[in-house]
This record gives C-alpha cells, sequence and structure tokens, in this order.
C-alpha cells in the first residue's frame, strides 16, 4: 500500500524565485536617498533594491577580483576598479558603460565620490592621490606624497563653495591635505598615528578633520592651522570611523557624535566634548567565528547608518537612541544553507512569511521572504547543524557543534524601528546540555498543548545516543536542562537526522550505519529498523497523513516505507549524487528529494515516476521545508542560494488548456481558409501556427497552380506577403527553407522562397535574424549540391537534342533516297 491522490492534486510545474548572493566582501556602497545598494560579488558588481532586497542590476566584471567600487549620492554613477588595474564608469539606470581606463599603477584600493557627485578620488597601492571627472571619466588632479599604500580617502567640497579639499591617509601613517583649487598639499599631519589609517571625515563645514586608524586611537585635527586637537582613546583597531551630523544624539549643539567601527564587530558613538564612548556596552558571546565592522555608510540627511559587517552583511541602525537599535539586516551571503524551516505565526491567508536558517556559523538567521531582511540568533558557541520548527511556526529548535540543543520562542520582543514599530521575533527558551558529540538531528513535538507549549525535545548526536528532554512550560529566564527523560545508545555510527510522528507517538532516527529506527516516545524502545540503504542514510520524514516515512540516503536513492509492517514499498533513482533531504508533500502522494547533484526532483509515490526536476543551484542542495499552505517548496544549498519553488500547476493546466482551445480554433481557421483558397492569409497562418508540412504543401498548391505569370510563387499576393514579414517570421521561414533544402524533392519551393526573401531583404535584416551564419552555413553546400545537379541534367539534356537531330538527318536522307 503506497500514499495515492488524485491526478489534479500532484505538483508537476513549478516557477521559482531565489535568494541569491549578491555581496561577497570588500565594498558597499548606497545612494543618499537609499533605494540602491552597490556591492562587491567576486569580479562582478550587483546593484540590488535596498527596500525590497531585489537584484535590480548586474556588471559583468573584467575577470579580476573587484578591489573597491562607490556609488553616487544621486544614484545615476557606478565606479568600480578591480585588480586588473582598470577602473570603469558605469551609468544608472540605463547600465551604460561611460568610461574604461587605466587609472593607477597599482590596485585601487580606495575611492570616495563628494557629495555633489561630480568628483571622484581615489587612492592606489602605487601611493598615489588622484581626483576624476565622474561624467566625462578623466583625471582632474594627481598628487604625489605618501610613501605607502593609500588606505583612507575623502573629499570635502560645497556646491557653489570656494574651499575644495581632499584628505588621505597611508599605511605611512601619516595624513595629507590636498587643495584641489591650488592643486597643491597644503599640510601634513604626521604625529597622530603609529599605524594604518583607515578612517577620514570633514565636519559639515570643513572645520574638522577626524582620523581613526588600526592603532586604537581617533584623532581630532582642526583645519584652520591643521593642528590635533584631541585624541580618544577606543581599544580595538579601527577600519571606519566618521562624524554624525550637528545635533544628532547630543542635547550640546557644541558637541558632535564620532562613529567607529572595527574589530569588535560594534558600532560605537563617542561624544568630541568628553572623548568619552556614550553607547551601552553590549553582552558579546564567545564564538568561533569572529566578525567585525569592515565600513559604515553614512550620510548627514540620515536617521541611520548601515554597518558593513565581515560576514557579508549589512546592519541598520536607527539613530533614535544611543544603544543604535537594528532595524533591518540584509545577509549578502548567507553562506552554505544546511538546513531551513518555516517559522513564525500563519497569517489568515495559512501563509508563514519566514524562515529560519542555518547556515555554516554558530547563529540561526530568521529572514523575511518579503523584504529579505534578518534577524540574527546569537547563543551557540559553534556552528549550528540542525533546526526544526513546530507545526504552528512559534517554536524554533536548534543544535550544532558545540554539543548543545536550544528551543527560541516566538514572542513579541518589544524592540522598536525608526517609526515606533514594535518587531516580534524570537527569544531564546531554554538550553539542552547533556551530549557528548556533535548534534547531527533535533526535533520538536508536533502536537501543540493548552498552554502553547511542545511537550517535548528529541536530539540524535555522534555519540550514538538519542535523548528525548521535557520542555520547561514556562521561564522568565532562559532556562537550562541538564537531564534528560531517557538517554539511548541508538546507532553504530553519527545520527544524521531525527523526526517525529505527527501524533508524537514515535520518532525516526537515521545513520550513518546505513539504517533508519523507529522509537516509541513514551518508552524510548526501538520498534521497528528499515534496512536496505546501501550507504549511509541522510534524511528521515514521517508523512502527515499516513503511515509512512520517507529517506534519502548516500546510495542516490529515496525510499518510502510503511511503518506498519516496516517495508519499502517505493524506491525512486533518478539523483546522480547523495540524496541529502527528502519530504512528503501532496497529501502524501509526492516526494520531494534534494541531492549532492544539485537538484530539486519531485516523485510520485503511485507510479515511482518523476513529475519534476527542478535546477536552480550550482552546488549540493542540502535542505528542503514545505510552506505552511502547501504552495510553496524551499530549498537551499552549498551555493548560498535559497530557491523558493511555487506549485504553478493549475496555473500551468489552465494556459494549456488555453493554448489548446485556440489552436483548434486556428486549425479551423487554416481549413477554412484552404477551402476558400484564401492562400495568402493560409500561408500566414500555417507560419504563425509553425506548421512546415502544412506551409510546404500550401507553397506546392500555389507554384502548380501558376495563376499569375511574372510571379515567382506563382501568385502576386504570395510573394507580397513573403516580402513583409517581421523579423521573428521571417527567422522562422528561415529555418524551414534551410529544412526543405536538404531533400531534392522539396529544394524547388525552397529555393523558390529563397529567391523571393533575397530579392526582398536587404543584408542588415539578413544580418539581425538570430542565428543567420549556422543558418547560411546549412544553405549554401545544399544550394550548390542543388545547382551541380541541374546543371548536370541540363548538359544531359543536350545529349536528347542532338540525339534527335541526328535522326531527323538520318530520316530526311533515307526519304530523299527513296
Amino acid at each position: 500500500m503506497v500514499p495515492t491522490a488524485t491526478s489534479a492534486t500532484l505538483k508537476t510545474a513549478f516557477s521559482h524565485s531565489a535568494i541569491e548572493v549578491f555581496f561577497t566582501g570588500g565594498s558597499a556602497s548606497v545612494s543618499e536617498d537609499q533605494s540602491l545598494l552597490a556591492t562587491a560579488y567576486g569580479e562582478e558588481v550587483v546593484i540590488t533594491d535596498l527596500s525590497t532586497g531585489q537584484r535590480k542590476h548586474k556588471f559583468k566584471g573584467d575577470t579580476e577580483q573587484v578591489t573597491t567600487l562607490a556609488l553616487s549620492p544621486d544614484g545615476k554613477y557606478v565606479v568600480v576598479c578591480s585588480r586588473s588595474l582598470q577602473m570603469r564608469i558605469f551609468q544608472l539606470p540605463e547600465c551604460k558603460l561611460v568610461r574604461a581606463f587605466k587609472a593607477h599603477d597599482g590596485p585601487v584600493i580606495v575611492m570616495h565620490i563628494d557629495s555633489t557627485s561630480t568628483l571622484v578620488a581615489t587612492g592606489a597601492a602605487d601611493g598615489v592621490v588622484k581626483v576624476w571627472d565622474l561624467a566625462g571619466g578623466f583625471n582632474t588632479h594627481t598628487f604625489r606624497g605618501h610613501t605607502g599604500v593609500i588606505s583612507a580617502v575623502r573629499i570635502f567640497g560645497q556646491k557653489g563653495g570656494v574651499r575644495w579639499q581632499v584628505a588621505s591617509g597611508s599605511d605611512d601613517t601619516k595624513i595629507r591635505i590636498w587643495d584641489l583649487v591650488k592643486r597643491k598639499c597644503v599640510a601634513v599631519l604626521e604625529d597622530g598615528h603609529v599605524s594604518v589609517v583607515r578612517g577620514l571625515d570633514f565636519s559639515s563645514d570643513g572645520s574638522l578633520l577626524i582620523s581613526g586608524g588600526r592603532d586604537k586611537v581617533v584623532n581630532v585635527w582642526n583645519m584652520e592651522n591643521y593642528s590635533l586637537v584631541k585624541t580618544i582613546l577606543v581599544f580595538e583597531a579601527l577600519e571606519t570611523a566618521g562624524l554624525l551630523s550637528s545635533g544628532t544624539l547630543t542635547s550640546k549643539v557644541s558637541d558632535q557624535l564620532i562613529y567607529t567601527g572595527g574589530e569588535k564587530g560594534d558600532v560605537k558613538l563617542w561624544s568630541i566634548d568628553s572623548g568619552e564612548e556614550v553607547t551601552p556596552e553590549h553582552a558579546t558571546i564567545q564564538t568561533s567565528e569572529e566578525v567585525g565592522v569592515s565600513d559604515i555608510i553614512y550620510y548627514p540627511s540620515w536617521n541611520d547608518l548601515i554597518a558593513v559587517l565581515s560576514d557579508q552583511t549589512l546592519v541598520e541602525h536607527t539613530l533614535t537612541s544611543n544603544d543604535l537599535p537594528i532595524v533591518r539586516r540584509l545577509s549578502g551571503n548567507n553562506g552554505e544553507v544546511i538546513d531551513l524551516a518555516y517559522v513564525g505565526p500563519v497569517d489568515v491567508q495559512g501563509i508563514q512569511k519566514y524562515l529560519a536558517l542555518a547556515t555554516n556559523s554558530p547563529e540561526v538567521r530568521v529572514i523575511s521572504t518579503e523584504t529579505q531582511s534578518s534577524v540574527v540568533l546569537a547563543a551557540h558557541t559553534d556552528i549550528v547543524i540542525c533546526i526544526d520548527a513546530s507545526i504552528d511556526g512559534l517554536w524554533l529548535a536548534s543544535a550544532g557543534k558545540d554539543n548543545v540543543a536550544r528551543i527560541w520562542r516566538w514572542t513579541a520582543s518589544g524592540m522598536e524601528d525608526a517609526d515606533g514599530n514594535e518587531h516580534d521575533g524570537f527569544q531564546l527558551h531554554a538550553t539542552f546540555k547533556g551530549h557528548l558529540g556533535s548534534i547531527g538531528g533535533v526535533a520538536l513535538a508536533r502536537l501543540v498543548t493548552r498552554t502553547g507549549y511542545p511537550k517535548f525535545l528529541i536530539t540524535g548526536s555522534q555519540d550514538l545516543t538519542v535523548k528525548k528532554w521535557t520542555v520547561p512550560s514556562s521561564a522568565e529566564e532562559p532556562l537550562e536542562v541538564a537531564k534528560p527523560v531517557f538517554t539511548r545508545k541508538a546507532h553504530e555510527k553519527d545520527i544524521n537526522s531525527v523526526d517525529i510522528a505527527p501524533n508524537d507517538e514515535f520518532f525516526a532516527t537515521a545513520s550513518q550505519d546505513r539504517t533508519v529506527k523507529i522509537w516509541s516516545v513514551e518508552e524510548g524502545e526501538t520498534v521497528g529498523i528499515l534496512r536496505g540503504h546501501k550507504r549511509g542514510v541522510w534524511s528521515v520524514k514521517f508523512s502527515v497523513y499516513d503511515k509512512f516515512v520517507v529517506t534519502g540516503s548516500g546510495d542516490k536513492t529515496v525510499k518510502v516505507w510503511n511503518i506498519r509492517d516496516y517495508t519499502c514499498v517505493k524506491t525512486f533513482e533518478g539523483h546522480t549524487n547523495s540524496v541529502l533531504n527528502a519530504l512528503f508533500i501532496s497529501a502524501g502522494a509526492q516526494v520531494v528529494s534534494a541531492g549532492g547533484d544539485g537538484l530539486v526532483k519531485v516523485w510520485d509515490v503511485k507510479t515511482g515516476e518523476c513529475n519534476a526536476t527542478l535546477d536552480n543551484h550550482e552546488d549540493k542542495v542540502w535542505s528542503l521545508a514545505h510552506r505552511s499552505d502547501g504552495k510553496v517548496v524551499a530549498s537551499g544549498g552549498g551555493d548560498s542560494v535559497i530557491t523558493f519553488w511555487e506549485d504553478i500547476t493549475e496555473e500551468e493546466l489552465a494556459r494549456q488548456a488555453e493554448a489548446d482551445s485556440e489552436l483548434v480554433e486556428k486549425e479551423q481557421e487554416l481549413s477554412n481558409f484552404v477551402y476558400r483558397k484564401e492562400w495568402k492569409n493560409a500561408i500566414l497562418l500555417a507560419l504563425t501556427l509553425d506548421h512546415p508540412s502544412r506551409l510546404l504543401n500550401l507553397f506546392r498548391i500555389v507554384i502548380a497552380e501558376n495563376a499569375e505569370k511574372g510571379s515567382i510563387m506563382g501568385l502576386r499576393e504570395v510573394d507580397e506577403v513573403l516580402s513583409s514579414l517581421a523579423s521573428p517570421q521571417l527567422q522562422l521561414l528561415l529555418r524551414r527553407v534551410r529544412d526543405w533544402n536538404t531533400n531534392a524533392r522539396t529544394a524547388a519551393v525552397a529555393q523558390r522562397v529563397l529567391n523571393v526573401l533575397l530579392q526582398s531583404y536587404p543584408p542588415e535584416k539578413f544580418l539581425a535574424v538570430e542565428d543567420i551564419k549556422r543558418t547560411l552555413d546549412a544553405l549554401v553546400p545544399y544550394s550548390d549540391r542543388h545547382y551541380t545537379r541541374l546543371s548536370e541534367l541540363l548538359e544531359e539534356s543536350y545529349i536528347v537534342d542532338y540525339t534527335l537531330r541526328q535522326m531527323d538527318e538520318v530520316l530526311m536522307t533515307q526519304i530523299n533516297e527513296v
């Protein structure tokens, strides 16, 4: 017995959308209106709509890594520099390349575009600072004087102002001030830093300059006499520093705050007046992953700032209070997606709008599927391997290489954004400690109690044991649970997956020892063993609708098992690499599987056939999740891409039915045209329907009738039709002529049609046809062959004439003799 369903319920057609990598580290830039984000993606540059997180443009690279980029404040230009030493200027939104040229003798390291979007300053590894006209792409200034790599650059200037300066910092620890009007260096600030200068910024009136470096200090300089005003010790190596606009987060008009970011991974604010930090101290979690701030993006017109982290995350902080609340987090690169689950409350349409990710890091990321903004759940101290969500989506379990399992509860967080709106989210509820090895599988109880708490948690580990834990029913603060309900030796090798039956009576464990075991939740005893896989089993999932489980294995197969008698009822073969995940959809009538071959496959459980093969990944597909409304399956893989496969079977069937109905109507219309001998309309319709044989027969009939002398095709209106085709029709007809020309029986028709086309269209029209070279390459040799054959036939016909003439002469001689 296998799960069954009517064919109407089977999902066979899918559309897809994806959360893709748009940032791989390095430079990021935002337009002043916060509409566009430009990021480096290897050798390419991606332009993203910052409000939706959707990719708008992607500029191809020049085969070398991008070293720095800048988006002009008005959002009209993107400047890109790479290791090839090329500097390219693109115009938006046309994505037009304005100019490309060699900018420096070494790679450009830093870049800054002035507030008027007129000038761009570049600093390179050759120790030279250059200024360029942004619109024209030509060099206006070249400044030499540094003896090391340029590590920071900043332009000061105001529209209509007479004072234009560039400040540059280098790994020679010096800061130089260049006057663009005088075209020379007006000051060298050399007593402030003892390490690389990484951050520079002018005050709005240009009277102050602040500098931050890896020597863990921020210096404030007076730009009237170029003297050091103050040194602030910040206790971390800095990668960026700047000034907030006057009056922001300070009651004193005279005071101004400095923002800094560096190796500790936090954005901090410092008062110029007091030299003290004004942001409260944050509690940090010691993990195996160190994340620092590599840049901070800020405009004086903003009421927030965006921190660019070294893990390719962009964090938006609102400037409504000194603790800098996070209002949005965008992950430019989610890393290898090991596991995922739909979470969050189900809305009125039955849809969950959040996705929890385990991404080869100690943090669990919760992403909005609508805006792609994310929240980080930080508590684990090593990589999170597995996650699971409760049926209602309000509970999330996570576990990993720190040997600890944690559960999180969805609750109102109390955090307010810039508009005073509260956010909901997950908070840590309890921690479960007791395993001696990495936890490879975790599962929450499926039934929801009256209190809303899951009854228990099951974990399986590399210590070869499985544990059942009782979930605390109430907690003001996160609790630590150290004593499990039971611990059982489960397998001979690592446990890869754990799942719980819909009725909470059984749970299953899958292991590298090639077996799957079914356990009683109450007693913790094995009630059945599923044997049949030839390699380790990566995944096990219960069916919600019947007593079946589905497993995926390293032997490249997917198996469906009946847990009444623990027998295998179906085996699906089709993947070319290990099957890493599998689950039931369509009320148990179909199975979705994900493999190391980068493919997602949909199987019909009843027939064993593959209904669809879905391809949007370039690496292993580790994880699958099914949305609560049954319409979408999400897949995540080693290529850092999360793909949403939406079922469009009903729409596709409706579209196909409509297309079939339309085709029947047009077929009837074509028959009517032929019956009435309306050859012009018949030929056009046959060409539109792409019926090669019908079209060929129509041409043959018209040519045979030869109704009008002087017409190439035998009918002038047919000649006119062929001489006024649209480009797609011309392309299609040329392909048909190419095919007909390969056969001696149809070549005569092909040559007549080709004759009309060559006389009717200029060469430019043919050159615009897609793949014209291949078409001509096929036409020419066969046309030569036909010409040679006809020439030979013509020559042979002369022998007939000669023979007849000679016969006439002989006959006449005989007559004369008689």
